[in-house]
């Protein structure tokens, strides 16, 4: 290679500092994640409790419902889009 090929390479490959890095999710998405995150731990505690009354309804149909919602936002927070084209907000 010559000097002048090698010299455009390196210029190339040399990124510039006041760049902005390209992310795949957007802040909004991110606080979502930990939304849907949260709202899962909240479900599961709340199933968790004594032994001895296993069907009361806060186990059988509140967690549940808590746990599932928790996941709908989960998914809500990878599906949507953000706002602007670069992916940060």
């Amino acid at each position: 290679m010559s000097k002048k090929n090698i010299e455009k390479t390196k210029q190339t490959v040399k990124e510039k500092p006041n760049s902005k890095v390209d992310m795949v999710f957007g802040k909004q998405n991110y606080v979502l994640t930990a939304l849907a995150f949260l709202v899962l731990i909240i479900g599961f505690i709340l199933m968790y409790g004594d032994k001895e009354n296993i069907y009361s309804f806060r186990k059988i149909t509140l967690a549940p419902i808590v746990v599932l919602i928790g996941f709908i936002i989960g998914v809500f927070a990878v599906m949507k889009k953000p706002k602007s084209g670069n992916g940060a907000d």
